[in-house]
Parts: C-alpha cells; sequence; structure tokens
C-alpha cells in the first residue's frame, strides 16, 4: 500500500477535474494512492488516480446501467474491474473485460474495503 504524496494529490485533483466522481474516492486517494495486494485471493489492486484517469481517458465510464458516471478504480488478479458509481454502489465485472456485464459487489466503498479486510484476516 502507498500513502498518498504530493503527486498523488495532484493526480487526485487532475482526476476531480476530468470527471466527477464520489467523494468516498477522493477521499481514499488524500489517504492512500494505491494498493497492490497479490496475496489475496487472486489478488486485489486498487489503482492510483493516475491509472484511473489514463484508463477513463482511453476507455471511458463503465457501462452499467443506471450509473451516470461509473469509474473503473481496481481489479483483481483475475483480471476483473471495479467501478464505483455516481450512486456510491461498487460494481464488478462478470469477466476480464472493460465492456462486459457489471454486478454490484459492495453498497458503498466503504463495504468494498471491509470485505477487503475481511479476505485479508481470513487468509492470516
Amino acid at each position: 500500500m502507498a500513502l498518498a504524496t504530493d503527486d498523488s494529490h495532484r493526480a487526485t485533483s487532475a482526476l476531480v477535474d476530468l470527471t466527477p466522481i464520489p467523494s468516498d474516492l477522493t477521499t481514499l486517494y488524500w489517504v492512500i494512492s494505491e494498493a497492490s495486494l497479490p496475496d489475496v485471493d487472486s489478488g486485489y489492486f486498487i489503482h492510483s488516480p493516475a491509472t484511473v484517469a489514463e484508463h477513463f481517458r482511453e476507455y471511458g465510464p463503465a457501462p452499467i446501467d443506471g450509473e451516470w458516471i461509473a469509474l473503473v478504480f481496481a481489479s483483481d488478479g483475475g483480471g476483473r474491474l471495479f467501478a464505483i458509481g455516481d450512486s456510491g454502489q461498487i460494481w464488478k465485472s462478470a469477466t476480464a473485460s472493460w465492456f462486459d456485464n457489471f454486478d454490484v459487489a459492495a453498497a458503498s466503498l466503504q463495504e468494498f474495503l471491509e470485505q477487503l479486510d475481511g479476505r485479508i484476516i481470513n487468509q492470516s
């Protein structure tokens, strides 16, 4: 896990300028810039704000019905993507594709992080 730095704060501000993002994700990026947890299940990776912005420019928002903007911010070791919608819900792609179906994975970013924490604890 990498703590936020001045550079990651600037990248977060640039991401906010690029597209509206949920305040929970902004808050997370003010604390950590990214996380790499390759040994948890098949692996979990919270992408840096610079990476999220780069992917948003390249692919646009995840195509999730009912979400105005769904920003991909994480992935797992199987290539599945996690997106946070403007509703605050976390969505997970059904396959390792940006353009596949996404299903609700957590009601909020906090719940997603708590689920991840549970996986870490269960592996210990």
